[in-house]
């Protein structure tokens, strides 16, 4: 189960500037992305001057931070004393969760990249007619993309709910409060992601897409909090004071 939900059956070529941390972080100014970073560097990047990581990104750390929680209940599960004989069960749902948290780690840049795609379209000229209708095609084009990446984070965010719903119902007791705070994680990354496609939604022009990504974030917002509540009253419900 360690090995199928830390995708370790994946085997290939060790790269030491992916794999040492040290190595990682040398290489961040060459392409290394943000979850290279370790969790001391990130706080720091987010905490500067500079607009990304931002609200966006960490919103998606959030929702990967809840996926490892409802894995983690779920190996745990999986090696309870008398549960032999729920293991497989308990190593599906792990493999599950491994895989939204896998998803949204990815999405830690993804919205990095798209905000600074947004910021380097406001910059091009506008010099001449046929710059300013390049330039307005193009922030109207990275605007949809600075929606469609938290939208993406509300959808895995919510997946990853159903994990650690599963698992505060299923799993071991005495890890119910991880699931709780799983769900909390999870809860923050859909409505921090909410926030990101409301404000960006601004900009858009096109009525049609605005209206069909106002209503997908609504539809997933609520979701989250049906998902949420039924996690911790579920959790509460283990309390025996």
């Amino acid at each position: 189960i360690a090995i199928r939900s830390m995708g370790l059956e994946e085997l290939g070529p060790f790269d030491p500037d992916k794999k040492i941390i040290e190595y990682a972080l040398a290489t961040r100014g060459s392409g290394a992305g943000l979850t290279d970073l370790t969790v001391r560097a990130f706080a720091d990047a987010v905490a500067s001057e500079a607009p990304t990581p931002g609200g966006g990104s960490v919103a998606a750390l959030a929702g990967a931070l809840g996926a490892a929680l409802g894995t983690m209940v779920a190996n745990g599960s999986a090696h309870k004393r008398g549960w032999d004989e729920r293991w497989e069960l308990f190593s599906d749902w792990a493999v599950r969760g491994r895989v939204i948290q896998e998803e949204l780690l990815a999405l830690i840049d993804a919205d990095s990249r798209a905000f600074d795609e947004l910021m380097a379209a406001f910059r091009l000229s506008k010099a001449t007619p046929e710059e300013t209708a390049k330039r307005s095609a193009t922030i109207q084009a990275s605007t949809r993309g600075a929606i469609e990446v938290p939208l993406r984070t509300m959808r895995a965010a919510v997946r990853s709910m159903e994990v650690t719903k599963a698992m505060a119902e299923i799993g071991n007791p005495n890890a119910a409060s991880d699931a709780a705070v799983g769900a909390l994680c999870a809860r923050a990354a859909v409505r921090g992601a909410y926030f990101n496609v409301r404000i960006n939604l601004e900009g858009i022009t096109d009525q049609g897409f605005m209206d069909e990504a106002l209503a997908e974030a609504e539809l997933l917002l609520g979701q989250a909090q049906a998902l949420e509540r039924e996690v911790l009253e579920r959790v509460a419900g283990r309390f025996t004071n």
